[in-house]
């Protein structure tokens, strides 16, 4: 398993910025292995909502609790998937999108987008893909348990987490597919992919 390291960064108006700092993972013989080279993201603050709001992390969480809480007896998904494009100059357009789903019955979902660059295979894109979406699942799984303990006397909610990446059995993403569920499981999230991974491939892909 490989862990992510944090530090902060200081902005002009004197807050704070999180950064994350990954360890890219290589699957050789079906065991993972950490490379030396290091990668930081530094994550946008605000996500996008499908009413045009901007929200904070903890903000989307009660978002998607209250709308949990409309119809509490249902069983609910919240799941989070990263798509990407390739731009010019080799870098990438990175969209992340978290989805709360109302099995059976329609849901909410929220986006935001991250502009990196150099890429220079689809390797590389697909495991950035996944190490964005480990990076926000972490935080976004984090609020929603810290959410559940402090609601005393509210109805139990049953809902699963997953994290979605735009790999399946058909195309070049394919020869990835053992590596890059391997990634989300060795983090302890359950792995998703196409078709099933809608989260990536259909809602982040909507704003790529």
């Amino acid at each position: 398993m490989y862990g992510a390291y944090s530090a902060v960064s200081a902005q002009a108006d004197g807050s704070v910025r999180a950064l994350s700092i990954f360890p890219q993972a290589l699957l050789i013989d079906n065991f993972f292995f950490v490379a030396l080279e290091y990668s930081c993201i530094i994550m946008p603050e605000f996500l996008n909502s499908s009413f045009g709001l901007k929200l904070t992390a903890p903000q989307v969480v009660e978002e998607i609790i209250r709308f949990m809480h409309a119809e509490p007896e249902r069983r609910y998904k919240v799941t989070i998937g990263t798509d990407s494009e390739r731009l010019a100059g080799g870098r990438a357009d990175f969209v992340t999108a978290v989805v709360v789903h109302r099995v059976g019955n329609g849901g909410r979902y929220f986006w935001r987008r991250l502009e990196m660059g150099k890429f220079h295979t689809l390797r590389d894109r697909i495991i950035k893909e996944v190490l964005i979406s480990l990076e926000l699942s972490k935080e976004i799984l984090l609020e929603l348990k810290n959410s559940a303990l402090a609601g005393t006397g509210e109805p139990v909610l049953k809902w699963d987490f997953e994290i979605h990446a735009d790999v399946g059995e058909r195309g070049p993403t394919r020869a990835m597919i053992q590596e890059v569920v391997g990634m989300i499981r060795a983090n302890n999230f359950e792995a998703i992919t196409k078709p099933g991974s809608y989260a990536a491939s259909n809602v982040a892909d909507r704003h790529v």
